[in-house]
């Protein structure tokens, strides 16, 4: 491991704002272990990164138990710690109240709500057991705050409270151990899970007239694991779309 540099596991790293998430990490000279279901697309992934000097990645499903404890031992195995967690995974979908089904609630709550919570208990335990700290970095959804009546998601928001719920419970009950739990909640990205929601139709939401690009939403995740004095801290990572209109 290159002496200054941390370690950090990153969910749903292959693409997207985990993607952009493990760029910057590694950027500055952090290691990083992207997670994720699909193995072509991590391989990938890390040789975009940096050709797997500084990178490695872990296949499983965030759900599964076994996930969360391989990716802290694949981290420490590689480069000897961890120090960061950003737990991006996760999945969203609209669907009107009255057509949600039982499958569908379930799946948001296993790959969202019981995924992070789960990753974040291995990876806790790790920290805890090296005894320096660390940061966790939740990534939720500004439509937490504020809803679109146009966009009818529940099931998928009501999972995404549940990591927000987290988040707060979590900066109190890990703070004694010095690992900060804190949390960037995005507006309208333009990532492929986004797109596939109309995310460029939503543009003029946000007072910047814009939607986001995820490297954005990875500079308010890098501040977050720097920020040694911020926990159960929510940046709302939205061009102004919860605190202002036009």
């Amino acid at each position: 491991m290159t002496t200054g540099s941390r370690t950090a596991i990153v969910t749903g790293g292959s693409s997207g704002i985990g993607y952009a998430v493990a760029a910057a990490l590694v950027a500055r000279g952090d290691n990083v272990v992207i997670g994720g279901r699909d193995k072509d697309k991590l391989r990938a992934a890390v040789e975009r990164l940096d050709g797997s000097e500084r990178t490695r990645f872990v296949v499983g499903d965030i759900g599964d138990p076994g996930t969360g404890p391989a990716l802290a031992a694949a981290a420490v195995e590689a480069f000897g710690s961890v120090d960061i967690l950003v737990n991006n995974a996760g999945t969203f979908g609209a669907t009107p109240l009255l057509d949600v089904r039982v499958e569908e609630l379930d799946g948001f709550l296993n790959g969202n709500l019981r995924g992070t919570y789960l990753v974040t208990q291995a990876v806790a335990r790790q920290l805890v057991e090296q005894g320096r700290g660390g940061a966790i970095v939740n990534i939720t959804t500004v439509l937490l705050s504020h809803a679109i009546g146009g966009l009818p998601a529940s099931a998928a928001l009501a999972s995404k409270g549940g990591v927000r719920a987290l988040t707060v419970a979590l900066s109190a009950e890990l703070a004694q151990y010095g690992i900060r739990v804190n949390e960037v909640a995005p507006g309208i990205v333009r990532t492929p899970l986004h797109a596939a929601n109309g995310s460029e139709d939503l543009a003029g939401l946000a007072v910047l007239n814009r939607i986001a690009e995820a490297e954005e939403i990875a500079s308010s995740v890098l501040h977050l694991t720097d920020a040694e004095f911020a926990t159960g801290v929510r940046i709302n990572s939205d061009g102004g779309y919860v605190t202002a209109r036009r």
